[in-house]
């Protein structure tokens, strides 16, 4: 029936009740017919012809609240994807019945229990910038990731207080990773996401350049990536990767990630000759372990990466951080020539204290170079072949277990045997 012919109204109630299925689907598209004709054929005894009742857009709201809870899950479709193309032209100013039926039906929706309806809202309203606050956080909160992924990473009606409520309450699994991709993550979201220490997710979050990562939080990541290789492309790609943060990478990423590492055009020329040289000693290392030269206790016996150390002091970079990288990797050589170059002690006198299995000694090595208690220990442990009893380990309140005068007497009595005996 051509929507352009006029008609009656007692010729719309006469084809209202036809028997003809065709009829009344033709006359339900229509969007010139009294409201009360369409709320009538809302309740037609055939799903197709509500189906066309519930999306057409000249539909009075009156028929939300009969076609939302409809049996047919084709007819709620039909609605949901009707209502999610409307809502957004509704100002949010309008506190008319129009605006509020929609609202109540499109929270309605949000909650169907059929995953594609609640889809479709998804989808229609997830880039939409005035959808209704309440349906967006009710479809983000929603259990099934297809609902609540698009919204989560492309809704800008969501701010970073509801997302980081969400990630606190909990969310649909996968959910981080939609959150993670968003355009211009802010750096409270990054830490609630990397709170959460949902792996795939803090890589996804790593490897999206918009997103803002404390740089303190970086640092914290990269001493946890050597154990978790999904991070390590996206940390050596990172923007404004901070010259400590490329030197702590050079020590574990792989091969080819060394490549992109010595590659990158923001690194000053200091840092990028320090990675180099980095690379250059794993190669090195690697090499020599080939070669059937264990590091372990064999790095008193080679000439240890002095200069590379030393470059590292020079460019500010021979901190904590990278000695405790190496002693974890057991590159005990690099730690050797760090504790050497630190403390300014020549070789002789370093190699001495750690000849005699003193753990005195080498706490005062580890007080001398600037290091903490607990990576004394941990030196003690790991490259003095201490014993687990004799272990001397730092006070309760952090400090050395050994007071300033007993840890200079060491020093002094080391740098006396070493030059007595040549070391």
């Amino acid at each position: 029936m051509p929507a352009e012919t006029s008609l009656s109204y007692d010729e719309v109630r006469k084809l209202a009740s036809s028997k003809d299925l065709k009829v009344r689907k033709d006359l339900a598209a229509r969007s010139d017919l009294p409201p009360e004709v369409l709320y009538f054929l809302a309740e037609d005894e055939d799903p197709a012809v509500r189906q066309v009742v519930a999306a057409n857009a000249a539909a009075p709201h009156q028929t939300h609240s009969v076609l939302v809870n409809d049996g047919d899950e084709n007819v709620r479709t039909g609605l949901a994807e009707k209502l999610a193309r409307l809502a957004p032209d509704l100002s949010v100013d309008e506190r008319d019945k129009l605006r509020i039926s929609t609202h109540e039906t499109l929270n309605m929706l949000a909650q169907d229990e059929l995953t594609k309806v609640r889809l479709i809202l998804s989808e229609t309203l997830k880039d939409v910038a005035n959808a209704p606050p309440d349906v967006i956080k009710r479809l983000a909160m929603d259990q099934a990731l297809e609902v609540a992924g698009p919204v989560l990473e492309f809704s800008p009606v969501l701010t970073d207080e509801d997302l980081i409520s969400f990630i606190e309450t909990g969310t649909a699994e996968g959910a981080l990773s939609a959150i993670s991709k968003r355009q211009d993550v802010g750096e409270g979201v990054s830490d609630a996401i990397i709170d959460c220490n949902d792996e795939q997710a803090i890589a996804v979050l790593l490897g999206n350049d918009t997103a803002q990562i404390r740089e303190q939080t970086l640092d914290d990541l990269i001493d946890r990536a050597d154990s978790v290789e999904l991070w390590h492309a996206p940390l050596v790609s990172r923007p404004k990767l901070s010259s400590s943060a490329a030197t702590r990478l050079a020590q574990f990423v792989a091969d080819n990630l060394l490549d992109t590492l010595s590659g990158r055009d923001d690194l000053d020329a200091d840092t990028l000759a320090v990675v180099k040289s980095m690379v250059h000693h794993r190669i090195d290392k690697e090499s020599d372990a080939n070669k059937g030269k264990g590091d372990g206790a064999d790095y008193l016996k080679h000439d240890p990466p002095t200069e590379l150390a030393e470059r590292l002091m020079l460019a500010g970079k021979l901190d904590s951080k990278v000695i405790s990288k190496a002693l974890q990797s057991n590159d005990n050589g690099f730690v050797f020539a760090a504790l050497s170059v630190r403390t300014t002690m020549p070789l002789k006198v370093v190699r001495e204290i750690f000849m005699s299995h003193s753990a005195k000694g080498l706490v005062a090595l580890a007080w001398k170079a600037g290091l903490t208690p607990k990576l004394a220990a941990q030196i003690q442990q790991r490259m003095g072949g201490i014993s687990p009893s004799e272990i001397l380990m730092g006070t309760q309140e952090g400090e050395f277990p050994l007071s300033d005068d007993e840890m200079n007497w060491q020093v002094k009595f080391f740098y006396d045997r070493a030059n007595k005996y040549g070391g």
